[in-house]
């Protein structure tokens, strides 16, 4: 090995191998330089981790809204109306049950009347009234099914595709093929998570570079748009040293990190660590201004329920924030409903009259608010919105409780508005008692795959090379898997 004071004469393959690194970097610095959100060629991309890159197809939506219901909402309950359970409430259930399903006992009706709404008369429950007034925006996919009834294994399997193996988040894919439209802010942001069940390994970027990771806004149960909340968002980003100075700091760390590339050879994490101190440093001036709603009308605020205190106002800023960022040119946005302390959220094994109220209560005025801002300001043709949970809820009592319903892989509902998505539809369907996916079922990966396809990209050419292996999103264990959804696409 050289000394310190002495080089050796380098080969040209070694030459090049170390100055494509520089050079990288270099276009790294001079792009983060630029103050405009950026536009580039796959090619210039490359240069920078966070390069807006060219779809695939021509895309339908440029963001995503993942409306991310924790604990499995009942799909009988809310949009999959099944008039023969109410008929036949308490009698034992008429149909085949699924072989691991050793806790569902007679017929349970809805508590809750349905009501037919809009031009398409689509049925929605009494527990989403606001929706309600928006099912001519939404596409209602009543034939979802998933593997198992466990909530960790299917909110990992809904978010990355695997119930087991470590692998990229959904919002990581996204951002991995379709870079930032704002050097500004961060590319996929999620707003209010809760760690539990899985999600901390739900929301990893995994082997993917560490530039396409999440960036959390607050946790669960935080109030959005508080000065305290504000507070412990940023205070880690700011300082009191001048701009100047800051930029002087951080342009020392980049020259030292972009040393130890040069010596070190790619290193897909030290390269997403400078991408991320540069959006970290711009977000000092952007982000603040995001979470302070000042400049919003008091109508518009009205729309979303923040003027109401109490069950709906939190959840009403999470969603006013995520369509602020998507407006900022946010590539993808996931809104938690997460349990509080006091309950399991969608999660209702006993006392579900009381519980479901609850929580729709909580997101349904926020949710149709921000469908109608969406509209009305010319977002909505270019937001994908997703609405669902990891499963659905029994269409029969929970043997054990009587008052609730247990968790339910089987047949299960999924709504999806905006984004290319053709509205007042209902895709596929269940039994005539909501229990199994009969009539076109869909799994996790012809989600993902029709997310990923109204974007613009094709699912089974957005792949990285992982070891010796070439991974994708839709990758099944037994091989190919995923399917895009056309029939619902406008």
């Amino acid at each position: 090995m050289p000394n310190s004071t002495t080089r050796e004469p380098l080969s040209r393959r070694e030459l090049l191998r170390r100055s494509s690194i520089g050079f990288g970097q270099l276009a790294l610095a001079s792009l983060l330089a630029d103050n405009f959100p950026v536009h580039a060629s796959q090619s210039a991309a490359s240069a920078n981790p966070l390069a807006a890159r060219l779809p695939h197809v021509a895309p339908r939506a440029r963001s995503v809204i993942f409306l991310f219901m924790q604990g499995g909402p009942s799909h009988v309950d809310t949009f999959d109306y099944k008039p023969l359970l109410e008929r036949d409430h308490e009698k034992p259930m008429p149909i085949g049950k699924s072989s691991e399903d050793g806790r569902t006992g007679n017929c349970m009706k809805s508590l809750w009347r349905f009501r037919k709404y809009g031009q398409s008369g689509i049925e929605v429950s009494d527990l989403f009234p606001h929706l309600g007034h928006c099912v001519d925006e939404m596409c209602f996919i009543n034939s979802m099914k998933t593997v198992s009834g466990g909530h960790g294994p299917e909110v990992l399997r809904l978010h990355t595709g695997s119930d087991r193996l470590i692998r990229p988040t959904l919002g990581s894919w996204v951002l991995y093929g379709l870079g930032s439209e704002n050097q500004n802010l961060p590319g996929f942001i999620s707003i209010c998570p809760n760690l539990a069940f899985g999600n901390k390994q739900a929301l990893n970027s995994a082997f993917l570079p560490a530039v396409y990771q999440t960036v959390p806004i607050g946790r669960s149960n935080a109030v959005v748009d508080k000065p305290s909340f504000r507070e412990a968002v940023f205070s880690n980003t700011r300082s009191q040293l001048p701009r100047d100075v800051q930029r002087r700091q951080l342009d020392f760390v980049l020259r030292a990190n972009r040393r130890q590339l040069e010596q070190s050879g790619p290193d897909a994490d030290l390269e997403g660590r400078i991408a991320t101190f540069e959006t970290a440093f711009r977000m000092q001036a952007e982000a603040p201004q995001l979470l302070d709603f000042s400049d919003e009308t008091p109508e518009t605020l009205k729309l979303y329920g923040i003027d109401e205190p109490g069950e709906t106002e939190n959840y009403s800023r999470q969603c006013l924030l995520a369509r602020r960022l998507v407006e900022k040119g946010v590539r993808f946005v996931e809104v938690y409903h997460a349990p509080k302390s006091h309950d399991g959220g969608w999660d209702q094994h006993n006392n579900i009259a009381h519980f479901h109220p609850l929580h729709a209560r909580e997101v349904d005025k926020p949710i149709a608010g921000l469908i109608t801002d969406l509209k009305r300001r010319g977002l909505l043709d270019e937001t994908l919105l997703v609405w669902g949970g990891e499963f659905g809820r029994s269409p029969g009592q929970q043997i054990v409780s009587g008052d609730g319903r247990d968790h339910h892989p089987w047949g299960f509902t999924f709504w999806l508005a905006g984004g290319g998505v053709k509205g007042g539809i209902k895709f596929g369907k269940t039994d005539d008692y909501g229990y199994h996916a009969v009539e076109n079922p869909v799994n996790f990966h012809d989600l993902h795959a029709t997310i990923l396809h109204l974007l613009g990209l094709d699912h089974q050419r957005l792949t990285f090379q992982h070891g010796a292996e070439e991974v994708r999103l839709t990758n099944a264990l037994n091989g190919l898997d995923g399917n895009v959804l056309r029939d619902i696409i406008a």
